[in-house]
């Protein structure tokens, strides 16, 4: 891989990524006026792709979510070395695990 990998983009060490990824998630509520790590548009997001795609199979939540893991496992498959794409997937994945989870206590 080193030889696809831009000048600076070393992969964090995985405890570091795992916090990074963790990171991401309070930021994007508290920039959109709400409490940090309550934002959880996917359901909303699921249910507008839903209605443009009338009269097809729905898609659920959880396959939102597990969606935009395989865009970032697919993205970090081409091209030039990211580590964002690993930190957003294992972001993803994470919120994917909260979403299946049948005593979900999270927002």
């Amino acid at each position: 891989h080193e030889a696809h990998r831009p000048p600076g983009q070393a992969a964090p060490p995985a405890p570091d990524a795992l916090r990074q990824a963790a990171d991401a998630i309070d930021p994007r509520a508290e920039a959109r006026g709400m409490a940090a790590g309550t934002e959880r548009s996917m359901a909303h997001t699921v249910a507008m792709f839903n209605a443009y795609r009338a009269g097809e199979a729905p898609i659920s939540e959880l396959d939102g979510w597990m969606f935009m893991a395989f865009l970032k496992i697919a993205r970090s498959a081409a091209g030039t070395f990211h580590a964002d794409d690993f930190i957003d997937g294992a972001a993803y994945l994470a919120l994917a695990a909260e979403c299946a989870d049948p005593i979900n206590e999270y927002p």
